[in-house]
């Protein structure tokens, strides 16, 4: 990547996603560039080979070297990446996250669900379509997640106040942002326990590895498998009964609102209670907490995901 010059008029952001070449962070480099495009800026993405959090670390310590307005980060261990996010800060450089609610070195961490509208969400549905009964297991992208494991923390709350009889296997297994690792632990949790009913991952790539799992064990109609993912990856699983679906957020409209929130901050405008910001709508900023959370929930099911894939989802 060239270095840049820092710019109050074109602003340059660098966003350093949890891993390149999968669906969802291809989505959201398309908003990143869209939006970069419209509101004439330098905006582009860092895609890491895996979701190593020390390729995220050397990715974000090059953009502090190239001199950047503005660093966006979604982390894949948000310990990890506290200390050189620190040092961007330090250098003047704004730092944006998102799926990290609780990073501590950033100005500001935007959310397109709340952990507990979202993992609700889930909770309630995995009961639904498995009867309020059996056993589940859950997948999170990594167990450094903070955002994956609180959203499992939801929904296995719910699950546990609202249906006793749903039994969960295991705690949680952290291999969700890797479709041959989810489907490698659904075969093998498959074979441990012959009566599962529900598999529910959060991380992109868990609902797509468990499916082929369930698939490959002709399970589907069985088992049950939910959680967020690329509609575009996986509309054949959905079409075929094989994933239930379940809810997402654009995470194109968040590829653009790295870059609305990042020109923001890039030229001193300050985020206020009730403001509009184009992709967020109106919001209510925890300024303590440094969030900015909206509820915007996408359904996939056989009926949406199709047109959802067609966005390029």
């Amino acid at each position: 990547m060239p270095a840049f010059a820092q710019s109050a008029d074109a602003p340059t952001i660098g966003v350093v996603v949890k891993i390149g070449g999968i669906p969802w962070f291809n989505a959201m480099e398309a908003g990143i560039k869209e939006r970069a495009a419209a509101l004439g800026v330098n905006a582009f993405m860092v895609g890491p080979t895996s979701a190593d959090p020390a390729l995220q670390v050397r990715a974000v310590e090059d953009l502090i070297a190239q001199g950047v307005d503005v660093i966006g980060v979604v982390p894949n261990d948000a310990q990890v990446l506290e200390p050189v996010l620190k040092r961007a800060m330090d250098a003047g450089i704004k730092v944006i996250a998102h799926e990290s609610p609780d990073q501590q070195n950033v100005d500001w961490d935007f959310e397109l669900a709340s952990v507990q509208g979202f993992g609700d969400a889930y909770g309630k549905q995995l009961a639904e379509v498995m009867g309020g009964k059996g056993k589940y297991a859950v997948f999170v992208g990594s167990l450094t997640v903070p955002l994956h494991n609180a959203w499992a923390d939801a929904a296995i709350a719910y699950i546990k106040a609202n249906h006793p009889d749903m039994e969960l296997v295991g705690d949680r297994y952290g291999v969700a942002e890797d479709a041959d690792a989810s489907r490698r632990t659904a075969l093998d949790l498959m074979r441990a326990h012959p009566d599962l009913k529900g598999f529910l991952a959060f991380g992109s790539q868990g609902p797509i590895g468990a499916a082929r799992a369930v698939e490959e064990r002709r399970k589907g109609g069985e088992i049950v498998v939910m959680g967020p993912f690329s509609p575009g990856q996986g509309r054949t699983l959905v079409h075929d009964g094989i994933l239930t679906g379940g809810f997402m957020w654009n995470p194109k409209q968040a590829g653009e609102v790295f870059v609305t929130l990042g020109t923001m901050l890039a030229k001193g405008e300050e985020v206020k209670d009730g403001m509009e910001i184009e992709g967020l709508g109106t919001v209510h900023p925890d300024v303590a907490k440094k969030n900015i959370i909206v509820d915007q929930l996408v359904t996939i099911n056989k009926d949406t995901v199709d047109e959802l894939a067609g966005l390029g989802l």
